[in-house]
């Protein structure tokens, strides 16, 4: 949920990602959560909150970290834990011995 002590420019930064979110499938609450931590990370960032994780502060920006991970390479994309709690749900067997590779074939053939 927006709060008061943000500015408009966070308000609209916030609406920005939920709307985003909502588009690409997202559920309403799971998309207003992921934007409010986008948005009070953002503001730990730039200074403008009263308190926040030196994580929080020193870590790479929201943006950027999606940015890395949305690449079209094979090399980028989903991290190794994302593809074994794929693998997971797919019922993927041996799923714990595989690297990052063998994850992301065993995933691709499951999904065919």
């Amino acid at each position: 949920m927006p709060q008061k002590a943000w500015s408009a420019k966070r308000e609209r930064q916030y609406e920005h990602v939920k709307e985003g979110l909502r588009e690409r499938g997202t559920s309403e609450d799971k998309a207003e959560e992921i934007a409010a931590r986008t948005v009070n990370k953002e503001r730990a960032r730039q200074g403008e909150a009263k308190q926040s994780s030196r994580l929080s502060r020193t870590d790479i920006s929201s943006g950027r970290r999606g940015g890395l991970r949305s690449g079209t390479r094979r090399a980028k994309g989903r991290t190794r834990d994302q593809l074994y709690e794929e693998a997971k749900d797919l019922n993927v067997q041996g799923r714990s011995k595989m690297n990052k590779e063998q994850l992301q074939r065993a995933v691709d053939r499951r999904k065919r």
